[in-house]
C-alpha cells in the first residue's frame, strides 16, 4: 500500500465516490456521493479549498470542521464518534493521524487505512475504510489500549461507551427513512422529514429486533423506489445498536447533516485495561442516485460476491411447524413427506418438539437430545423416508435459550444469562450464557453431534426472546454481556460450519428479529417472518430486499387461514406471493385436496424454472400512486429475461391503475409477455381485461416494445383484493 498521509485520496467505484482530506489532525471527507470522475491535482486541491464553511457569529473563532472521528475539539456540537471515560477522566478525546496507507483500485474502489494515536485516552486505532467493486463502502475500526501513550489516567481501565462511524451528507438531503415492526410485521417503513436535531433509532434488545431500524436512509425529497438521491447505513452486527441522522444549525463543516451507526454498548461493558483490543462491528454506506432499488442492487451484488454465497439452487422446503407442532407422530410426518414429494419438495425440515421432554413450549430447551418417548428409534426412520424420496433432511434448534424445566436448567442454573433474581421469562424461556465456555462447549457439543448423528443438511436456528437484563456473572461479578453473548454466537456458527462445511443453516428470531449482515456473514438464509399471511408477507418481504437478495429469504406457502392473522386467502395468491425468494411450504398438505395438490406441484414445477433467475436478478419495484397495489419485478443481470408480480392488497379509490411503467426493462428491446397462471387465475374486478393482458394470457403471449413497456406504461387489470399476478418476460 501506499503512503497517503497529506494528500487528498479517492475511493470510486460503480459511480460513486469518497473523497478524504488526510492534511488535518483527522482526515476529514470531501466529497461522498456521485463519481466526479477521476481528480487531478487541480481539481483535487479545488476539493480541499472548498471544503472550509464560513466563521459564524458566536461561534469557535476558527471554521467548523467535521473529521472522520469528530469530536468537541473540532467545534462539533452534535453526537461524536467516541464517548469514554478513565474513571471519570480522560473524557476529551483528541486524536491525531501518526499513518495513512491507500490502495488505489482505479474504478473498481480500493482502500484507505489511517492509524490515529490519543493521548488523552490513551488509544491508538486503526480506521479501515473499503469501497468495494458495487458501491458499498465499509468502515471498521480497531482500538487497542495503550497505557503509555496517555498522559493521565495511564493505570486506570478506559470504559468505552460508544464509538460510531458517522459521514456528512449534503443538504439536499431532507427526508429520513428508516423501519421499525412488531412481531408479524416486521421491517414496516417510516419517513419524514430531517428536522434540526437527532434522528436517533436504538436496538437494546440484545438483537436488532421485529422494531429494528434495519437500514436508515437520508434522501432528496423525490425519493421512490427508482428516483432520486439517497444517502443509506446499516450496521452489520446481531447485537445492540444505535443509528443516528442528525442535523445542526452551523451544519457539519461544509456539509448540512450527518449519518452514522455503531455498536450499543452497555454500562461498563467494554473497559480496556492496557493492551486490550475493540473491534467494533462493521458499518456499511451506501450511496445511490437511482433511488432505494439502487441502494438494494449495490448491497444485493456485494452478498452475491461473497465466496460463502449459496451457489447451488435454493430447493424447494417444506417445514414442518405450521403442519403438526409439537405433534411428532412418525406415521403423520411419514404421510406428510409423501404430499411434500407429490408437489415436488427437495427438503424437508423438521421443526420444534424433536428433543428430551419438548411436548410444548415450557420445557426442554437446552437438552438437545432426541425424545426416545417419541422417537424410540431417534430420528432414523423420518431421516430414511426424507432421504428415500430423495430430499435433504434438515432440523429446528434453538441453541441461545434454555427453559427452567430442562435437565440443562437444573444441572446448572448458574448458566442462565441474567442477574443473579431472574427477572421474567418470555415464552417460558431465558437466554443461555454462551460467554461461559463450558455452556458453550456443551451446546456446540450437542448440536454438533445431532448433526453428525444424521447427517443433517441444514439447520433453522431459531432465537425467540429479547436478551432483557443482559448481564453474565461468569467472571464473579454481573457485567453487561450482549457484546460477548453475539461474538460467542458468531464463533459458534463459524464453528459449525468448519465441521459440518455442507451444512446450510437459516436465522430466525422469532420470524424477522434478527435480520442483518452480521448475521448473514454466517448463515444462508433469513426467516423474514413468522407470518405466512401473503398480504402482510408481500411487504415484509418487499421492504426486506432492501438489504437481502430473494434467494436469502424464505417464503413459505401457508394454510388457507393464516396461522398468524387468521385472515383467508385463495391459494393462487399465496402462491404468488411464495414464489420470488427462497420458495417454500408451511402448510399440513394433508388438508389439501387433489386439486390444491396438483396446483402447488404446477407452481413447484414454475419455481424450479425461474428460480436461477430469481436468485440471481436485479430485483425493482414500480413507484406507484395507489399504495393498495404493487408492482415488482425481478430482472437478469444481462436483461434478457424478467418476472413481474402485480399484486392488490386492498380496494381503493380509482376504478382502475392507468398506464403502469414496467421499471429497469430497456426502453429499446422488445419482449414477448406471458402471464403465467398455471396454478391459479387471478379474480378481477371487472368485466374484462385490457385487450393486451387477453393476449398474454395465450401461451405465445404477447410482444411489446420496450419503450411502451418501461417509458409509456400499459393499463393494469383491476384485481380484486388479495390477489395477484405473475408476469413472465423473456427479451427477443
Amino acid at each position: 500500500m501506499l503512503d497517503g498521509y497529506g494528500a487528498v485520496l479517492a475511493l470510486r467505484a460503480a459511480g460513486t465516490s469518497l473523497v478524504i482530506d488526510t492534511a488535518g489532525r483527522v482526515p476529514r471527507v470531501l466529497h461522498w456521493g456521485a463519481d466526479p470522475g477521476p481528480l487531478d491535482d487541480a481539481a483535487a486541491e479545488a476539493l480541499r479549498e472548498t471544503a472550509g464553511p464560513a466563521l459564524l457569529n458566536n461561534s469557535p473563532d476558527i471554521p467548523r470542521t467535521f473529521s472522520l472521528w469528530p469530536t468537541e475539539y473540532e467545534g462539533w456540537a452534535g453526537t461524536p464518534a467516541q464517548e469514554g471515560h478513565a474513571a471519570g477522566t480522560a473524557t476529551t478525546p483528541r486524536p491525531r493521524t501518526e499513518a495513512v496507507r491507500y490502495d488505489d483500485g482505479g474504478e473498481h474502489g480500493g482502500r484507505i487505512e489511517i492509524d490515529l494515536a490519543d493521548e488523552i485516552t490513551g488509544l491508538r486505532s486503526t480506521m479501515t475504510i473499503v469501497l468495494d467493486a458495487y458501491g458499498v463502502l465499509s468502515v471498521d475500526i480497531a482500538l487497542v489500549r495503550d497505557a503509555s501513550l496517555a498522559r493521565d489516567g495511564a493505570a486506570l481501565p478506559y470504559t468505552l461507551d460508544a464509538l460510531r462511524v458517522l459521514l456528512p451528507v449534503p443538504e439536499r438531503a431532507v427526508d429520513v427513512l428508516d423501519f421499525t415492526g412488531k412481531w408479524c410485521r416486521e421491517r414496516a417503513p417510516q419517513r419524514g422529514p430531517l428536522f434540526f436535531g437527532s434522528h436517533v433509532r436504538r436496538a437494546h434488545r440484545g438483537k436488532p429486533g421485529h422494531d429494528a431500524p434495519f437500514l436508515v436512509v437520508a434522501a432528496t425529497e423525490d425519493l421512490g423506489f427508482s428516483r432520486g438521491e439517497a444517502w443509506a447505513t446499516h450496521l452489520a452486527w446481531s447485537g445492540d445498536a444505535e443509528y443516528v441522522v442528525e442535523r445542526l444549525t452551523e451544519g457539519a463543516g461544509a456539509f448540512s447533516a450527518v449519518l452514522g451507526a455503531g455498536e450499543g454498548l452497555g454500562p461498563g461493558e467494554i473497559a480496556l485495561e492496557a493492551g486490550d483490543r475493540y473491534v467494533a462491528p462493521t458499518a456499511l454506506f451506501v450511496w445511490s442516485g437511482e433511488g432505494l432499488d439502487g441502494i438494494a442492487d449495490r448491497l444485493h451484488r456485494r452478498l452475491r460476491a461473497r465466496p460463502s454465497h449459496p451457489r447451488t439452487p435454493r430447493p424447494l422446503t417444506l417445514n414442518s411447524w405450521e403442519a403438526v407442532y409439537f405433534d411428532h407422530d412418525l406415521d403423520r410426518l411419514t404421510a406428510l413427506v409423501g404430499r411434500a414429494a407429490r408437489v415436488g419438495v427437495e427438503r424437508f425440515v423438521l421443526d420444534d418438539g424433536w428433543f428430551h421432554d419438548r411436548r410444548d413450549a415450557n420445557a426442554g430447551l437446552g437438552d438437545w437430545v432426541v425424545d426416545r418417548t417419541v422417537w424410540p428409534d431417534g430420528l432414523t426412520p423420518l431421516v430414511q423416508e426424507v432421504r428415500a424420496h430423495g430430499m435433504q433432511f434438515g432440523i429446528w434448534v434453538e441453541p441461545e435459550m434454555v427453559n427452567l424445566d430442562s435437565d440443562l436448567a437444573r444441572a446448572h442454573p448458574e448458566w442462565v444469562l441474567g442477574p443473579r433474581e431472574l427477572g421474567a421469562a418470555a415464552r417460558d424461556q431465558y437466554v443461555l450464557d454462551l460467554t461461559r465456555p463450558e455452556a458453550y462447549e456443551h451446546v456446540l457439543g450437542q448440536i454438533s453431534a445431532i448433526v453428525d448423528e444424521y447427517a443433517v443438511d441444514y439447520i433453522k436456528w431459531d432465537h425467540n426472546r429479547d436478551l432483557s437484563e443482559a448481564v453474565s456473572g461468569y467472571a464473579g461479578i454481573d457485567r453487561p454481556a450482549v457484546h460477548e453473548q453475539t461474538l460467542a454466537l458468531y464463533r459458534m456458527l463459524d464453528t459449525l460450519r468448519e465441521r459440518h462445511p455442507h451444512l446450510e443453516i437459516e436465522t430466525c428470531s422469532g420470524g424477522g428479529g434478527r435480520v442483518d449482515l452480521g448475521i448473514l456473514q454466517r448463515t444462508d438464509r433469513v426467516w423474514a417472518s413468522d407470518c405466512n399471511d401473503p398480504v402482510e408477507r408481500l411487504q415484509i418481504e418487499r421492504w426486506t430486499r432492501m438489504l437481502v437478495p430473494p434467494e436469502l429469504i424464505g417464503s413459505h406457502l401457508g394454510a388457507a387461514r393464516s396461522h398468524t392473522t387468521s385472515r383467508r386467502t385463495d391459494l393462487s395468491f399465496r402462491l404468488v406471493v411464495a414464489l420470488t425468494a427462497h420458495a417454500g411450504i408451511e402448510w399440513d398438505l394433508q388438508e389439501a385436496d387433489d386439486d390444491e395438490l396438483e396446483a402447488i406441484a404446477r407452481w413447484g414445477a414454475v419455481y424450479r424454472e425461474l428460480r436461477e433467475l430469481i436468485h440471481s436478478g436485479r430485483v425493482v419495484n414500480a413507484d406507484l400512486a395507489d399504495d393498495a397495489a404493487a408492482l415488482t419485478g425481478i430482472i437478469a443481470q444481462d436483461g434478457g429475461r424478467a418476472v413481474y408480480t402485480w399484486a392488490r392488497l386492498a380496494t381503493s379509490a380509482p376504478g382502475q391503475s392507468g398506464r403502469v411503467r414496467f421499471p429497469g426493462l430497456d426502453a429499446g428491446a422488445r419482449y414477448t409477455v406471458r402471464i403465467r397462471d398455471e396454478f391459479g387465475v387471478a379474480s378481477r374486478h371487472q368485466s374484462a381485461d385490457p385487450s393486451w393482458i387477453t393476449a398474454a394470457l395465450n401461451p405465445e403471449g404477447i410482444a411489446l416494445p420496450g419503450s411502451v413497456l418501461a417509458t409509456a406504461g400499459v393499463p393494469m387489470p383491476t384485481l380484486n383484493p388479495q390477489q395477484g399476478m405473475l408476469f413472465d418476460l423473456v427479451r427477443e
